[in-house]
């Protein structure tokens, strides 16, 4: 399904931090998606020293080899960025883009950015009677720059590297937000290995935010070839990322980061199972998960009255993330964060209580 966004829709500007912000210390966060007890102590020391080296102007260097090495590629083929928020923004201003579409339910700044640049962006609606799979075939072939997430924020979908690689043509920029592929256990259908293989222009964009916790830090790159990424960097003011910042990319890289990116993501695999096996308890409820196979540390949720249950979780100390401001999604819809099993375990039965307390009759969702 198709449609054209409005340029007044603020909604795209809605982020999780915004269910939890002056809310308080005693409200448990679900509602963003960066992982609890981070940054580790290790990564925390690291960015503490990098503090008596800001008298000098930050070097990039470094950072780039190792994130190149980390994904065997060339340092002209990485470009460091204040966040992935930062790289859709340069996408939109860099490139050329007659007919841009963004594949959707997804994170909303790749579209806002495009608006920002003054494009006029076309949507591509993922059916939830799908499980919000991926169709390459509802992409219009004239599209020439396509933006999808893999694992898709909000719908824990992964799409596979196959489905994705079909959307790729000559005269085509293919644009992949991978931020949170790095919380899925062996970084599963990302598109990098593909890298230099498929037609046109493809670009894959990584975080540090969701893992390692460092969404006040802004870091996050950029992986294409290495034209893209100077077209891309023409566009950045001077210095854009911060040494500490840099550090961080840096070290992040490393082998025994990596390791222990892959343990959270092993951890966060099992969490969401945990998580899901009581969610299933109150299917009966009106409840219902809205993608078959989960795969990222999230879960998409729906209920006839999902609005009135975020208001009752929150007078219960929890706080969700509404749906309806993805576009494709309505307010029958919300999104949860992957926690540990303690914190599951609290949040479902505050969900009980919530749905115990429901003044309207349940339904089915329709879905």
């Amino acid at each position: 399904m198709n449609a054209y966004g409005s340029p007044a829709d603020d909604a795209l500007r809605h982020h999780g931090d915004a269910e939890v912000r002056g809310a308080g210390s005693g409200l448990t966060d679900l509602a963003v998606n960066v992982r609890s007890g981070t940054p580790p102590a290790w990564l925390r020391e690291r960015l503490a020293a990098s503090l008596a080296s800001l008298a000098a102007y930050p070097d990039s260097g470094p950072a780039r080899r190792a994130v190149a090495e980390r994904h065997g590629l060339a340092p002209d083929q990485v470009l460091l960025t204040a966040g992935a928020a930062e790289a859709f923004v340069l996408l939109a201003r860099a490139l050329p883009a007659r007919r841009p579409v963004v594949v959707h339910p997804q994170f909303t700044e790749p579209e806002a950015a495009l608006r920002d640049a003054g494009h006029r962006v076309e949507r591509v609606l993922l059916r939830p009677e799908d499980g919000f799979g991926l169709d390459a075939g509802a992409v219009p072939p004239e599209a020439d720059l396509v933006v999808v997430g893999n694992p898709t924020n909000p719908t824990s979908v992964l799409h596979p590297a196959a489905a994705l690689a079909r959307l790729a043509r000559p005269g085509r920029t293919l644009v992949v937000d991978e931020a949170f592929v790095d919380a899925v256990p062996g970084e599963r259908e990302s598109l990098v290995p593909l890298l230099g293989q498929l037609p046109g222009r493809t670009v894959v964009l990584r975080s540090l935010t969701k893992t390692w916790g460092l969404a006040g830090l802004r870091v996050g790159y950029v992986l294409s070839d290495p034209q893209t990424v100077r077209t891309l960097a023409h566009q950045q003011p001077l210095w854009p990322v911060s040494a500490p910042a840099l550090v961080a990319a840096q070290v992040c890289s490393t082998p025994d980061a990596l390791e222990e990116a892959q343990a959270a993501a092993r951890q966060f695999a099992a969490d969401r199972d945990h998580l899901r096996k009581q969610l299933a308890q109150l299917h009966t409820a009106g409840l219902s998960e809205a993608t078959p196979t989960p795969e990222g540390p999230f879960l998409l949720v729906g209920h006839p009255h999902a609005a009135a249950l975020r208001d009752r979780l929150r007078a219960l100390g929890f706080a969700v993330r509404r749906g309806d401001t993805f576009p494709g999604l309505g307010p029958e819809w919300f999104r949860m964060a992957v926690r540990d099993r303690a914190t599951t375990d609290r949040f479902t039965a505050a969900l009980h209580r919530a749905l115990e307390t429901l003044d309207t009759p349940h339904a089915p969702s329709g879905r």
